[in-house]
């Protein structure tokens, strides 16, 4: 397992994600709708970067609401929250911008992006597993430390 301190750690997850999701996407939505490969994958890369985008701009912006709660934790429910609020924000900016890129209707769009977030989901666990199995865990899911003192999941 390579070992490597836990900011690279992150930035390198992040780009491999979404370096691996662009190379796979991009020419399965050329395939699916007969479009060239250099279009789609430039869609992908659109999108791969805006889910980043959105990324960083949502966990700000849920972060600050729930710095204001008066409850907290993360919650099974502050979970779904967070999952469906920042999806929910991800399918509102990525329909009309796939919907103009391949020349298809918003319902054709909406439906692709549904298809899309039911392949991120198995994706994401599967790539999560091996990124893991490759350069180990992060310290947040690491064996209790020695001192006794329960590491914060939260």
């Amino acid at each position: 397992m390579l070992n490597i301190n836990p900011k690279r750690r992150r930035v390198l997850q992040a780009i491999l994600y979404e370096a691996f999701a662009i190379a796979f996407v991009g020419p399965l939505l050329s395939l699916v709708f007969d479009k060239p490969a250099s279009s789609t994958i430039g869609l992908a890369f659109v999108l791969s970067s805006i889910a980043l985008g959105w990324n960083y701009v949502f966990n700000s912006l849920f972060e600050r609401w729930e710095s204001r709660q008066v409850i907290r934790g993360r919650s099974l429910s502050r979970r779904l929250l967070h999952g469906i609020g920042f999806e929910g924000g991800l399918v509102i900016i990525l329909i009309p911008i796939m919907a103009f890129w391949l020349d298809i209707t918003l319902l054709n769009a909406f439906l692709t992006n549904l298809s899309l977030l039911a392949f991120f989901f198995f994706y994401a666990i599967a790539f999560t597993w091996a990124f893991d199995r490759v350069f180990g865990l992060p310290a947040s899911a690491g064996k209790q430390q020695a001192t006794n003192q329960p590491l914060n999941n939260e």
